[in-house]
């Protein structure tokens, strides 16, 4: 191998070009072989890159460069070649050079572009297509990036010369070469992409902060565009007709793009974010004819793409296809267009060579169903259903299974509603027609079904109605989403019943359900029992059907008769109920509402008579073995269940407390019941005897409904683990964000910058910078971060600042790692070389890292300046090791031309174990769910001093903060979830509890238990008063809190900012001694001063009889002692913090 290198370098280093070109594909070869070619990179810099060069040994020594890794002092080898090749005289050989420049890394590309900036735009303007092919295609690829927008951010020249580069690439798309004027198009449209989805930024590793700034640079570039598109969008759409057919697909997104965002106003919101003048005018300037221009705009824009839906092309055709589903969103726009595009897009079903794509074409067609008429959404709707039964990625299935679900809610309460007009009713529209698909009613009949399909189906439908019966948010903005969201809201909004009747027929047709055998999962029945209480709460099945005499419409009666019917074959289906714990749950549902003074007297004794049919099922639950399979589904939750079943219905009609009677004195003599439960039967049997003497009491045993359902999994406090509970609530997780992401989207960017400016959450603060150099240091240091969970990336920003008076020619910035980092190019340490500091003026630098693993993590940054006349180092670069135990060991082997080089060692810029956190948000009861169940487990005590009195204490109730609470006011910044929407407060402390997760996934719950002293320390009227905080974490996984208990000072210090001391538990013992020793010397000095004191007179002997009578009668005090074990106090405080919870819900 080293012989072969040998001889590559040799032939680099001669001047044949043949052989130079042969030199290169070989080590391409090894290259892609896998060997490792950075030896070569110096003979390739040196003797291709920086000296002249034909174009294809140019462009295959910058391929081996891509494939390898470059030293610091090799890439400004590479940029002054490139800098050379720009006044080559051979423009192909400056077209290789202008490629390069994407894959110079972002430290160095900005210094490049400025130095360069003028040759680029002679580039631009060159009579060589393939130059001006090159270099619009490189810019695209770069100046949309988010370190080109911070370079411009700080630079205003360049930001105009930018500017100007754009608008160049937009007259390039009407260039006469058909390969450049298809890359321009390529570019503008990578400018938009960039503009929502910063693709290419993340690709790139460069993470910046969304200040005011950069936004309104990024929003003045893509309103600039725009307006040139849409200028010049006729001329634009005739240079497109007579490109090839393979370039036409560039074309069509940046054209959609300009003109969707001028018809709907998009522009006029950029333009004020980055406030310039005004949106592109029309011809006249009345608003009427503006508005006429955009609709013919966009229509002549369809009528341009429309005939391409008919190509051969399948990629062409689905692209076409996207493109006119926006465009038939806008106002003005036409079912017609939708249409035609959703049934081009489903032909590339049955295609061969689009097999691979069917997961997009499901969701691009259901993700703009609501765009048609509803004969075309009906006509689609079964076939689609299968589509989406059959894709493969579950969060894609379940974001199409629930815009099918709000698909057949819209085209039933549609269709309603315009037979409430009067219209003629259109057949197919009723969800049961809907949903009679012949798979998917096997699935939904059969027991036993191993598809996950039929319980997403029937927990989306559910979900669907629930949010159907919210009030929905009110849309600003013009979109697909919130047209569809603005029509459900009207049509739910007519009567106050509408959504019942939906959700009726949804009911209807999920009645089989309940007789599945899931293998202990229970979500999917548990959403649709909830919503059958909700209905029967809702319409009063308690009371029976009402009368018209009674106000009710002819509406509400037949609702309320189908529903009784619902319920009564319910009842029957209680036999074919396939587990004990479904059949709990479903007698409770029926028995909370079920209409008992409707039930025939004459038929008491008949076997299918609905009560009968209840106490049977009752027995069975009562008398069921305990099987393993009982036991690990709770089978005590399902007997409690059964017995407030018992109580109400008793305690309702008379006949059912004879029979429950019966049924509970057996259950009670019966070795199934254990002491609470024969407790219980006890003492509901008493109150039937009581009942039945005083039937004016029988409120005593029942309460109203209140239409909740006390058994989803969100409601249960403690959850066994079992693979069914794990899979029930991966399913509702995934159910539940799909459902609320369509139904509720999140608002776009750009609308919170144009309605809150400045202060919206998304232009997030500067990150804090530290100082990583002393005082007195030549160079001055500091340094900030930027984290990226969503790559798992970490980007450290360092500012150097020359202290001296002489300007330094070069500064070596080294960074190593230690802990979970590591290098995107996998190498042991980064080199930054900054040239030609001035006195004064700093200069930045970055570095991206990437985060392996939730662990304690540093950079230690070195820095190797050259004072004597400046210099290049000659030696062993590399010589530096870090991450000792001891700190940074230096040996400094490195001499330069003109002296020693200097060496300042910086201190380690330490990552804070929170910034690898994520905010997870849960219910109280959620959180007391998950908290047991976690295995690993640390306590420490934490404490710090607030001010209880005085004028401290007035300024800091006056800015809002609770005095108690000021040392942990830094929490909220922090990437945790408070799980309580309040601290519960009692008089010496407070209790509040934290939900997060780590980047891998690991859960990590924090309570926080606080209880206050007051100091002996009292100065100037300030009580200082001290808040001594017991910390319980518990994880997921023990490596998380091993990880946090290594050090718990500094633990404290990334929770708090260095608001808390650590407390140790010898150190709180021994305060507790001293405050115990304290009191028992004062309660000493009490007791002697009471002996100093002469006795009182002797009272009278009656008197004295008297007392002694009483003396044994008086009761002791009670102890203050707790006879609770931590355990038991921290889940009593836990459980406390629900009870709050609730209790403010309720209050609301």
């Amino acid at each position: 191998m080293e012989g072969w290198l040998a001889q590559i370098r040799a032939e680099l280093a001669s001047n044949d070009a043949m052989r130079q070109t042969q030199a290169l594909l070989q080590a391409l070869q090894l290259a892609a072989a896998g060997k490792d070619m950075s030896s070569l990179c110096k003979a390739a810099c040196d003797e291709i890159i920086s000296s002249p060069a034909n174009a294809v040994s140019k462009k295959l020594a910058f391929d081996l460069i891509r494939a390898t890794r470059l030293t610091s002092q090799q890439w400004e080898t590479v940029c002054r070649g490139i800098k050379n090749d720009f006044d080559f005289p051979d423009p192909d050989v400056t077209a290789a050079g202008v490629s390069f420049l994407a894959a110079i890394p972002s430290w160095r590309l900005g210094q490049l572009i400025t130095d360069c900036s003028n040759e680029i735009s002679n580039c631009i303007k060159s009579e060589n297509n393939h130059l001006r092919y090159a270099i619009t295609e490189t810019l695209g690829c770069i100046l949309a990036r988010d370190d080109v927008v911070n370079l411009c951010e700080s630079s205003a020249p360049l930001s105009d010369r930018v500017a100007t580069w754009w608008k160049q690439i937009g007259h390039t798309m009407l260039d006469v070469s058909d390969a450049v004027s298809r890359v321009a198009f390529e570019s503008v449209g990578r400018l938009f992409s960039e503009f929502t989805t910063k693709r290419m930024s993340r690709l790139a590793g460069d993470k910046i902060v969304s200040t005011e700034a950069s936004l309104a640079i990024r929003s003045s570039w893509v309103t600039a565009m725009c307006k040139f598109t849409w200028e010049k969008r006729n001329m634009l759409m005739a240079r497109t007709l007579v490109l090839p057919i393979e370039s036409f697909r560039s074309t069509i997104q940046p054209l959609v793009f300009a003109v969707k965002a001028v018809a709907t106003g998009m522009v006029e919101e950029m333009q004020a974010i980055s406030g310039g003048d005004a949106s592109p005018r029309g011809p006249m300037g009345d608003k009427e004819f503006v508005d006429a221009e955009r609709i013919l705009a966009v229509s002549d824009l369809v009528s341009h793409l429309v005939p391409f839906l008919s190509s051969f092309d399948p990629s062409l055709v689905f692209e076409v296809g996207i493109n006119l589903l926006s465009l038939a969103d806008v106002p003005g726009g036409k079912p017609e267009w939708a249409s035609a595009s959703i049934t081009a897009i489903l032909t590339l079903w049955d295609r061969q060579e689009f097999t691979l794509g069917r997961e997009s074409i499901v969701k691009a067609v259901v993700q703009n169903l609501q765009l048609l008429d509803l004969h075309m959404q009906v006509s689609l709707f079964k076939r689609l259903l299968t589509m989406v039964r059959n894709l493969r990625v579950e969060a894609d299935r379940m974001h199409a299974l629930a815009c099918i679900c709000r698909t057949a809610l819209c085209v039933d309460l549609f269709s309603r509603e315009s037979v409430r007009r009067g219209q003629k009713p259109l057949p197919g529209t009723d969800i049961a027609s809907l949903f009679e698909d012949p798979h998917i009613k096997n699935d939904l009949t059969s027991v036993n079904s191993s598809s996950l399909f039929r319980e997403e189906l029937v927990a989306c439908l559910v979900e669907s109605c629930f949010q159907l019966s919210l009030p929905l948010p009110r849309q600003t903005s013009a979109g697909t989403e919130s047209r569809v969201i603005g029509a459900l809201a009207y049509g739910a909004g007519y009567e106050a019943m509408s959504w019942t009747q939906s959700a009726l027929e949804v009911v209807e047709v999920c009645r089989p359900c309940v007789k599945w055998d899931c293998e202990g999962r229970t979500y999917a029945m548990d959403c649709y029992l909830k919503l059958l209480v909700r209905l029967c709460h809702f319409y009063d099945t308690r009371g029976g059907v009402k009368k018209l005499k009674d106000g009710a419409s002819q509406e509400q009666i037949l609702n309320e008769t189908r529903l009784q019917k619902l319920q009564r074959e319910l009842v029957k289906d209680l036999s074919d109920v396939a587990t004990s714990r479904l059949l709990a749950r479903l007698i409770w549902a029926l028995a909370e509402h079920l209409d008992l003074d409707g039930l025939d007297p004459l038929l008491a004794d008949d076997p299918e008579d609905p009560l009968n049919i209840i106490v049977t099922n009752v027995h069975k639950v009562l008398f069921s073995g305990d099987s393993p399979v009982n036991a690990a589904t709770n089978r005590l939750q399902d007997i409690q269940a059964v017995l407030l079943c018992c109580q109400h219905l008793g305690s309702r009609y008379p006949r059912a407390a004879q029979l429950f009677t019966k049924e509970l004195e057996d259950f009670r003599a019966s070795t199934f019941s254990d002491s609470v439960t024969k407790h219980q039967c006890r003492l509901i049997l008493q109150m039937f005897k009581h009942i039945s003497s005083h039937p004016e009491s029988s409120w005593a045993g029942s309460a109203n409904s209140t239409g909740d359902y006390p058994f989803s999994h969100h409601k249960l406090s403690v959850q066994f683990f079992d693979a069914s509970a794990a899979q029930d609530r991966k399913i509702e997780d995934l159910v539940r964000k799909a459902v609320q992401e369509l139904w509720r989207p999140p608002p776009s960017e750009l609308l919170l910058l144009t309605t809150k400016g400045a202060d919206s959450s998304v232009l997030k603060p500067p990150p804090r910078s530290h100082t990583l150099s002393a005082s007195s240091d030549p160079c001055y240091v500091e340094a900030s971060h930027l984290m990226d969970s969503f790559d798992g990336r970490l980007t450290l920003h360092i500012k150097l600042l020359n202290m001296t008076d002489q300007e330094l020619d070069q500064v070596d910035v080294r960074i190593g790692l230690v802990g979970a980092l590591q290098f995107m190019d996998g190498s042991l340490q980064a080199v930054r070389n900054l040239q030609h500091l001035q006195s004064q003026e700093p200069i930045t630098c970055s570095i991206t890292v990437t985060i392996l693993q939730f662990q304690r993590c540093a950079l230690c940054v070195q820095t190797v300046y050259y004072p004597f006349n400046g210099g290049t180092a000659v030696g062993n670069i590399d010589d530096v090791e870090f991450g000792e135990e001891n700190g940074i060991h230096s040996r400094k082997t490195l001499k330069a031309d003109h002296g020693e080089p200097v060496v300042l060692n910086c201190q380690p810029y330490i990552v804070p174990l929170t910034e690898l956190l994520l905010p997870y948000e849960c219910s109280p009861v959620e959180f007391l769910r998950i908290w047991p169940s976690l295995p690993a487990i640390a306590e420490f005590t934490g404490a710090y001093v607030y001010e209880g009195s005085g004028f401290k204490a007035t300024a800091a109730v006056e800015s809002g903060t609770p005095l108690f609470f000021s040392g942990l006011k830094a929490l909220e910044e922090k990437p945790f979830f408070q799980v309580c929407s309040h601290v519960l407060r009692t008089v010496a402390g407070f209790q509040v509890c934290y939900a997060a997760k780590t980047w891998h996934g690991d859960f990590l719950g924090m309570a926080i238990f606080g209880a206050s002293e007051m100091s002996k320390d009292v100065d100037f009227g300030d009580e200082t008063t001290t808040m001594v905080c017991k910390f319980v974490l518990r994880s997921s996984s023990s490596v998380i809190l091993d990880e946090i208990t290594k050090d718990l000072q500094q633990w404290l210090d990334d929770l708090t900012d260095g608001a808390l001391a650590y407390v140790t538990e010898e150190e709180y013992q021994a305060a507790a001694a001293e405050k115990l020793r304290g009191s028992m010397e004062q309660l000493a000095i009490f007791k002697a001063a009471a002996a100093a004191q002469p006795p009182p007179s002797p009272p009278k002997e009656d008197e004295n009889s008297e007392n002694l009578e009483e003396e044994p009668k008086e009761p002791k005090e009670p102890s203050t002692l707790s006879t609770f074990t931590a355990e038991e106090v921290e889940h009593r405080a836990l459980q406390a913090a629900v009870l709050q919870e609730w209790e403010l819900f309720r209050a609301k």
